[in-house]
């Protein structure tokens, strides 16, 4: 029996007794799809983002800048990457990241690493695919993550592309250790939850928009009508995806509800997960942000890399799925 039981039971008598929706009915199970979701993807965000709030505390930006100073060659990468998932900044904080990276010493190919692997792997995409497509989905999603933006690092460092970062990025270098107040229990506390709640109150209509499309495709798209058009045997479905995946502004949250309804229509896996990871490792605002400190050259070679990087994502878990 799962854990969400008692939720699916409330779900079936609000659906079907307190609204009177017929089960039978398409709107009964839109209605039913929707209800399930909402309070299941709440309560695991609730406790999972505590959770990585916690060791979240642990590593502020100048402690990861600290970290990495010290790193070197694919080691580097690999810890940039791990980092990553457990501090999913936005793409506002693209800018002071990438600066104090570079300034701390942090080589570029490192801080690439970090750039790609913080907004894709995050802590709402992880509670999400756990909850609707088990551990081994999430255990994929994690490691082709990982493989990605640790071999995306290390392409762009070894393309010595540095003359194609903005001159004043490296001016003013940080030298020295940096001297960090420590938390108390009680305060960690208190930060993960004031960011649980930060987090909900951000993400909350974006979930709700994103299930409310899931369920209206649940229910009235009609069964296997999307896999004509992006089933794994279509071999453009997954750089289309990518492709339409760049110019959105989403974030998880309004995005892998999507992956689960999709997926239930008939849209492989692969095709769906490479969606996902488009709309949050490249997106467009991003990258508008990053024109500021880099060329326009490198913000292409940039994506170009990821993307590839993605686009096989998408195939491989066609094919293994």
């Amino acid at each position: 029996m799962s854990i969400f039981y008692p939720v699916q039971l409330f779900a079936d008598w609000t659906t079907f007794k307190l609204f009177e929706i017929s089960k039978d009915s398409i709107l009964g199970g839109a209605v039913n799809f929707f209800i399930y979701d909402t309070i299941k993807i709440f309560i695991l965000m609730s406790v999972i983002i505590f959770c990585v709030s916690i060791i979240r505390s642990y590593l502020p930006p100048e402690k990861i800048r600290a970290i990495l100073s010290h790193k070197r060659k694919y080691m580097g990468n690999v810890i940039a990457s791990l980092l990553g998932i457990v501090t999913p900044f936005c793409s506002c904080s693209a800018i002071p990241l990438f600066l104090g990276f570079i300034q701390a010493g942090v080589p570029l190919g490192t801080t690439f690493s970090f750039l790609v692997a913080s907004p894709m792997i995050n802590e709402v995409a992880l509670v999400l695919l756990l909850g609707m497509f088990g551990w081994k989905i999430a255990l994929m999603y994690i490691v082709s993550g990982l493989i990605i933006s640790i071999l995306s690092g290390i392409i762009i460092g070894k393309m010595k592309v540095e003359n194609l970062v903005e001159p004043f990025v490296y001016q003013n270098t940080i030298n020295g250790n940096i001297e960090l107040p420590t938390m108390t229990r009680k305060e960690r506390i208190i930060y993960a939850r004031d960011y649980t709640l930060d987090i909900l109150k951000k993400v909350w209509i974006y979930i709700l928009i994103g299930i409310g499309i899931g369920a209206w495709i649940h229910g009235y798209v009609p069964a296997d009508f999307l896999a004509q058009y992006a089933g794994s045997d279509k071999w453009y479905a997954v750089p289309l995806a990518v492709l339409i995946g760049i110019p959105l502004y989403s974030n998880a949250a309004g995005v892998i509800p999507l992956v689960s309804a999709l997926t239930e229509k008939g849209v492989s896996m692969g095709t769906t997960l490479a969606f996902m990871m488009s709309v949050t490792a490249l997106s467009l605002p991003e990258f508008m942000i990053l024109k500021k400190v880099m060329k326009i050259k490198l913000i292409f070679i940039f994506a170009g890399i990821v993307a590839v990087g993605i686009i096989f994502t998408g195939y491989l878990f066609n094919i293994l799925l």
